[in-house]
């Protein structure tokens, strides 16, 4: 790998200069030729040390291993260097991703709507977040170009490698990425122009096929990075062997593919839920507080969205992992990587905590919650044991002579509940209950009016309980299965959770027809503890994702390329716990920074909000007024 630290992720919009100079670097087909007559010699096939299918090599071999131990810079770290760069790339990466895919899902709910004022409140927040996009599209190329040049000056013999492998791809990269860049252009451009009603359905495919681009480029870069944890189409010395699909299909491609399409749009949504947070905490209008109280409480529900199935995409990614190389799977989750797993769990339960916080938080706006508060307690209660549960770890950091004192690597006592089952029953009763939660939050200002009343609530509560005691009964019965076999059960409590979901949100939703409204939703009149639990939020989904990102990346140890291609640099050494969680706090501190920025610049010329577009009244504004009329749809 690319000293670990250096994570090598070649990730989407790093543009047209990264192809090219790819292209410069990279080596041409290896085709011997016959010394005494000058022809091609007999081609002589080779296996591909994944799909085991004969090929004939087209491609370079790996460096030897001289080539690889490269040279450092007086006190300058490498791997400090493109480390840092990459991530920062990686975070940009995921905000150009995300935000256009917000952009059109808005742009449509604006088009749905039946009220013109909220239609108006959709297409406004759209192009704001759509010029903050192409703003960071720039970014991105620029922090994307710098990081190639990092690559090709720190690390040459890999940049030919890697450019030499994947030179039949790099072409429809830079055409793609082009593509991409001119269509959003058109996109944000048009804007104005297309306004008109017959228009505006046209305005809005040109969004989509942006987005199709930008998932394009996703794919292939994904490609990349999984070819350097699982490679594919190519033998044993590395060299390509002409079949593009079996170089891009390796065994972790599609779920790196799921995992980190969730990812970006949990990133992309982070940075709008922080924006919305410091606007409303600095607003100096109700108005301004009303609407991005409003933008805060939409684009959690997007992120939150994204989060749900991540526990699932991850725990698809790892299994693969496992499938792979059961040695890479044991060192990320049973061994050198494991207690960051352990913070990475901490994490994701503060997530779910400050989500059900915020909706609590959220009935304070709305007339009627309160009588719901009461059960908020029971809900934390329940979602601190599962947090409890998620975090406890399989194995302990022991030295020599703990591990033989203790008999075994394995914690007599903890080691029994650590196991996945648990975990995963544990995070599924999570989402269950954060699903409760928002159920309540629904029915705060209203009181239903059914003549079927007694019966829903009853099969409510006999779906969430029945749901909830079919997950732990699966992750208790984990206890007395081997370990080859207790991974299935994810499968059965995830189909559970994902039907208490469906179903109770369908069964909410038609009790709710012909409700009684006890009264508005005070768009503004969020607390303030509830807004800093927002960018809380925001924070912690970014701290994450750079945490995961480096767990991922340093599985490979010190392979480039895993089992093809070392890094036998000296400092090729795998950081300290402590070491990698002030890297991945350094680098969110700094994207923060600059996304701000970005936020700054983007809305020095933004007129301010104006009455009309909230849809509040004439005159002295009561914000019973103006919620009134801007129900969310």
């Amino acid at each position: 790998m690319i000293a670990h630290g250096a994570r090598g992720r070649l990730r989407r919009g790093t543009g047209p200069t990264v192809c090219l100079a790819l292209l410069m670097v990279g080596l041409s087909g290896a085709v011997s030729l016959d010394r005494a007559s000058g022809q091609p010699a007999s081609p002589q096939t080779a296996a591909d040390v994944y799909y085991k299918i004969e090929g004939v090599p087209v491609g370079p071999p790996a460096p030897t291993s001289g080539a690889t131990a490269y040279a450092r810079y007086g006190y300058l770290d490498n791997r400090i260097l493109v480390w840092f760069v990459t991530q920062q790339h990686t975070y940009f990466g995921g905000f150009v991703l995300a935000l256009p895919i917000f952009c059109v899902i808005i742009e449509f709910l604006g088009l749905l709507a039946r009220d013109g004022a909220r239609a108006a409140r959709y297409d406004r927040m759209a192009r704001d977040f759509l010029k903050v996009s192409l703003l960071a599209l720039s970014l991105t190329a620029v922090v994307g170009s710098l990081m190639l040049w990092l690559f090709i000056m720190l690390y040459p013999s890999f940049m030919r490698y890697m450019g030499g492998t994947f030179k039949t791809m790099m072409p429809i990269y830079a055409l793609v990425f082009v593509a991409e860049s001119f269509v959003l252009a058109a996109y944000y451009y048009s804007w104005e122009r297309m306004a008109a009603p017959g228009l505006k359905w046209i305005h809005a495919s040109i969004g989509v096929m942006a987005n199709g681009l930008g998932a394009v480029l996703l794919l292939l870069a994904n490609g990349w990075v999984a070819f350097m944890m699982s490679p594919a189409g190519v033998d044993e010395q590395g060299r390509y062997l002409g079949n593009v699909w079996h170089l891009l299909h390796s065994a972790l491609w599609n779920p790196l593919n799921v995992h980190r399409f969730l990812a970006d749009l949990m990133s992309g949504g982070a940075v709008v839920l922080a924006y919305a947070s410091y606007r409303f905490l600095t607003s100096k209008s109700d108005e301004e507080r009303a609407y991005y109280d409003w933008v805060g409480y939409v684009f959690l529900f997007v992120t939150v969205c994204a989060l749900l199935p991540m526990p699932f995409a991850g725990y698809w990614l790892m299994r693969s992992v496992y499938a792979f190389r059961q040695s890479m799977g044991v060192t990320m989750m049973g061994g050198l990587l494991t207690w960051l797993f352990v913070v990475q769990a901490l994490l994701i339960g503060v997530l779910f905590l400050g989500v059900n916080y915020y909706l609590w938080q959220s009935m304070g706006r709305i007339g009627g919650g309160e009588r719901y508060q009461r059960y908020f307690k029971y809900l934390v209660w329940a979602l601190m044991a599962c947090t409890v549960i998620w975090l406890t770890p399989h194995t302990l950091v022991m030295s020599a002579s703990e591990v033989k004192a203790m008999g075994g690597a394995q914690h007599p006592v903890i080691g029994n509940y650590g196991v996945m089952s648990a975990k995963n029953g544990a995070i599924n009763v999570m989402i269950c209950l954060t699903a409760l939660s928002y159920i309540l939050y629904r029915r705060a200002n209203r009181t239903l009016t059914i003549s079927w009343l007694t019966a829903g609530n009853s099969a409510m509560t006999a779906l969430f309980a029945a749901g909830i005691l079919n997950i732990v009964w699966l992750a208790v019965y984990g206890f007395y299965l081997p370990a080859s076999i207790r991974v299935g059960l994810s499968s059965p409590q995830a189909l559970t959770t994902f039907t208490v979901l469906l179903l109770g949100l369908l069964i909410n939703r038609a009790m709710m027809r012909g409700a009684k409204v006890h009264g508005p939703i005070a768009w503004g009149k969020m607390s303030v503890r509830g807004m800093v639990a927002l960018f809380g939020l925001a924070a912690a989904f970014t701290w994450v994702m750079g945490l995961m990102g480096y767990i991922r990346s340093s599985g490979r140890l010190t392979w480039h390329v895993s089992e093809i291609m070392p890094d036998l640099s000296p400092w090729a050494f795998t950081p300290t716990l402590g070491f990698a969680a002030k890297m991945v706090t350094l680098n969110m501190v700094v994207f923060w920074s600059t996304v701000l920025l970005l936020f700054w610049i983007s809305n020095r010329d933004t007129k301010p909000v104006a009455v009309d577009e909230l849809a509040l009244a004439d005159g002295p504004v009561s914000m019973r007024t103006a919620s009134r009329q801007a129900q969310p749809s």
